[in-house]
């Protein structure tokens, strides 16, 4: 408990150094949120440091944001809002639980894909963001607008979802109208974000790994 609240006060610190007191403020309000979910078991460091950091990105585009944000009994990472329009962020830091030890790349793609299917319904614009060494797992298909996706492409998306969400399984509707907006780059130690387009992630990332 100690230690994860030490470790978020110094990148509170971090990110609050240089800027104003209308962005200190909501970063330690923000801070003060994950303390108090880390104390009902809720929140792990790694992950609530990249929330801290993403939501400081937004913060200074001008949305109001929310960690840990409840969603028709589903809780989102971060839920943005600017004006009339909202946006959804998911936080991956690349952790995979001992029972897909054998099969962590299937594993993380099927995660990837029923994130972007369950949750960008729920707002205007959804991203996903992670620490620059760990490759988010995206399926192709679900980088293109809806219209371009083909039904094979959605059938294949269905199957991949299915090896491990069934309850409740994510639905071929959802996966014909999934939109995926924005990948975000969270870099740690400099407390920075770099947004880019899905389709230019995949392409860069997959470069890198043939």
């Amino acid at each position: 408990m100690e230690r994860f609240e030490e470790d978020l006060s110094i990148i509170a610190k971090r990110l609050c150094n240089n800027e104003n007191e209308t962005i200190s403020r909501e970063l330690e309000r923000l801070k003060d949120r994950l303390v108090s979910l880390h104390r009902k078991n809720v929140v792990k460091i790694n992950h609530s440091v990249m929330e801290l950091i993403c939501a400081k990105y937004l913060v200074l585009a001008g949305y109001n944001v929310d960690l840990e944000h409840i969603l028709d009994s589903v809780s989102c990472d971060i839920y943005a809002l600017k004006g009339l329009g909202n946006l959804i962020i998911e936080v991956e830091t690349g952790f995979v639980p001992p029972e897909h030890a054998l099969d962590p790349s299937t594993y993380c793609r099927a995660r990837i894909a029923s994130k972007i299917t369950r949750y960008s319904g729920y707002a205007e614009k959804f991203g996903l963001s992670g620490p620059p060494h760990y490759v988010i797992q995206i399926h192709a298909a679900l980088a293109k607008p809806p219209r371009d996706r083909s039904e094979d492409e959605i059938k294949e998306v269905k199957a991949l979802c299915d090896l491990y969400y069934s309850s409740p399984p994510v639905s071929l509707e959802e996966i014909r109208n999934a939109r995926l907006h924005a990948v975000y780059i969270l870099d740690v130690e400099n407390g920075t974000v770099k947004e880019t387009d899905p389709a230019t992630y995949i392409e860069k990332t997959q470069q890198c790994l043939s």
